[in-house]
């Protein structure tokens, strides 16, 4: 399939996006929201993608935002319909069924950290900097940014971070849990390559069941929760996957998954 602003690769189990628009930030467009929303529904149905990394074309971005461009003309349905859309496209991201990683190579504001809060986990270069600025512009973050974060850091970093509009660094990000781990820029390939390579040598299919099981029990009682983390532990057990893990360990080797 050919993109034009983004670029899908896989390698090695890893499917790489990376948003291709350095002259504008890789800022979100329509097109580029249309072009993510084609490429996850790709990786997603790719058995041989294990694991998706997203980052951003050139040196000074991630994603820098929503296009403001678009924004800037449109009328109160025509943008409700573009936030819906938006959430859509990030909602497929999050329910991917295997790990996503946000790598963050320079600045991740408003749509661009919304982006990266949709993926299970978010490295981050040392000199990053990341925000939800839409208050500066009379508006509030609309592709899922308001909830996600909320859930991620907890309502007091949601309420400062939107209400302010700031913009954070890195380390910051790290202390209030958005960021998972923060590296040097020249090393923030190789750490989160490390990252993923981690990920590689778990079962895919016991990633896949945790990562449901945590996103179901975030919408219900931590009783119910139980209850879901009960059946998917049930689950887990009928597999393949749980038999080579089990043998491996007995056996004092490194497991092969065959991810079933």
């Amino acid at each position: 399939m050919a993109y034009e602003n983004i670029q899908l690769a896989t390698s090695d189990g890893v499917a790489t996006i990376t948003v291709n628009r350095p002259k504008v930030l890789n800022a979100l467009n329509h097109q580029t929201l249309s072009e993510l929303a084609q490429a996850f529904d790709v990786v997603r149905d790719d058995a041989s993608a294990r694991v998706l990394v997203i980052t951003g074309a050139g040196e000074k971005a991630f994603i820098a935002g929503a296009d403001i461009n678009e924004l800037a003309k449109m009328q109160a349905m025509e943008a409700k319909a573009k936030a819906f859309f938006g959430q859509q496209v990030f909602g497929r991201l999050e329910r991917l069924g295997k790990p996503s990683v946000a790598m963050i190579n320079g600045f991740a504001l408003g749509g661009g950290l919304e982006l990266a809060l949709a993926c299970t986990l978010r490295t981050a270069s040392s000199t990053a900097r990341l925000g939800l600025p839409e208050v500066s512009l009379g508006i509030i973050p609309g592709y899922g940014g308001t909830q996600r974060l909320a859930r991620i850091a907890g309502p007091g970093v949601a309420r400062e971070w939107v209400l302010t509009g700031d913009m954070f660094s890195a380390e910051e990000a790290l202390r209030v849990g958005i960021v998972n781990r923060v590296f040097e820029p020249a090393a923030l390939k190789g750490g989160t390559d490390e990252l993923v390579a981690k990920l590689l040598s778990r079962s895919p299919v016991a990633l896949g069941l945790a990562l449901e099981t945590i996103a179901r029990g975030l919408n219900m009682s931590q009783q119910e929760g139980e209850v879901i983390e009960s059946d998917m532990f049930g689950l887990a057990s009928t597999t393949a996957d749980m038999r080579e893990g089990m043998t491996a360990f007995l056996e004092k080797r490194k497991p092969a998954f065959p991810g079933k």
